[in-house]
Formats: structure tokens, C-alpha cells, sequence
């Protein structure tokens, strides 16, 4: 039996996580009207994520936001 990764299972790529990082924090850090829509090919565009790479940027700001109120 192999055991399975515990917490952010993004696999090896380091680039591909400092950009989702990267991508999180400017999420987390703007204001609802300053947030572009369709956001997924937004930061698709702006950070080279791929779309599961985005949306794992869009639950952990998500959860930064959640923890910060």
C-alpha cells in the first residue's frame, strides 16, 4: 500500500506552486470589484496557471479570506 501525500497535493512542480502561491495572495488581497470575471481564464492568463491549477488559487484565497474574518 503507498501512502498518500497530507495537505496541498500539488505534486513536485515548485514553479507551478509559487505561481498558484503567487496567484492566491493577489486574490485574497483585492476587493470583490477589483477581482476581473470570468476569473479561471483571468488567471490563467495573468499567473500561466492551468484551470485545476486556478481554482486550487481560488479555494485557498477562500480560505485566507474566511480565516480573516
Amino acid at each position: 500500500m503507498s501512502a498518500l501525500p497530507i495537505g496541498r497535493m500539488r505534486g513536485l512542480n515548485h514553479l507551478s506552486s509559487a505561481a498558484i502561491d503567487e496567484a492566491t495572495l493577489w486574490i485574497a488581497t483585492r476587493a470583490m470589484g477589483e477581482i476581473p470575471t470570468p476569473i479561471v481564464p483571468a488567471l490563467r492568463g495573468r499567473f500561466g496557471l492551468s484551470a485545476a491549477e486556478a481554482c486550487t488559487a481560488l479555494r485557498e484565497a477562500a480560505l485566507i479570506q474566511g480565516r480573516a474574518l
